[in-house]
């Protein structure tokens, strides 16, 4: 499920961004530490990204990612903001919740795969207002993980 992609230390909550590019620079470097990266690497992948388009898939959620050398595993980076930020996302609502995916370059289909699953698990009202409550990392972890996959069944 989702909430395996995400490794020790890869969840951050309640983290304050003025905008849309400082919420990418503060998700590039929890991602980062977790990569054993350089957060300017990570950050540089997510911003060549988003160039090709925004995404902010609606209802206050952004799912970024990046493909990145020297990964061997996809992997995650959850952040919840507070407050959010305008993030040009598809319906205009402002982003409190990130899910980003990374990936090994060159990609694949995985990659693509777990994207989706991603979104799909986050369209989930239900799981998107009790991300917003949780209290703890691993609530999140838990949520992401058992209530993703009751959501997605």
């Amino acid at each position: 499920m989702i909430g395996d992609f995400l490794g020790p230390g890869s969840i951050g909550l309640n983290l304050t961004a003025a905008t849309k590019h400082q919420a990418l620079a503060v998700t590039a470097e929890i991602a980062a530490r977790c990569l054993k990266s350089r957060p300017s690497l990570v950050l540089d992948a997510l911003l060549a990204r988003e160039a090709q388009g925004p995404t902010g898939v609606g209802h206050g959620v952004a799912v970024p990612h990046a493909l990145l050398p020297g990964l061997r595993q996809t992997s995650g980076v959850f952040v919840r903001l507070k407050p959010g930020v305008d993030y040009g996302a598809v319906d205009g609502a402002p982003v409190d919740l990130i899910f980003a995916l990374f990936s090994p370059f060159p990609g694949g289909g995985d990659h693509l795969q777990v994207l989706a699953r991603v979104a799909r698990s986050l369209r989930s009202g239900n799981l998107r207002q009790r991300l917003r409550q949780a209290a703890t990392p691993d609530l999140v972890r838990a949520l992401l993980t058992f209530q993703a996959q009751s959501d997605a069944a």
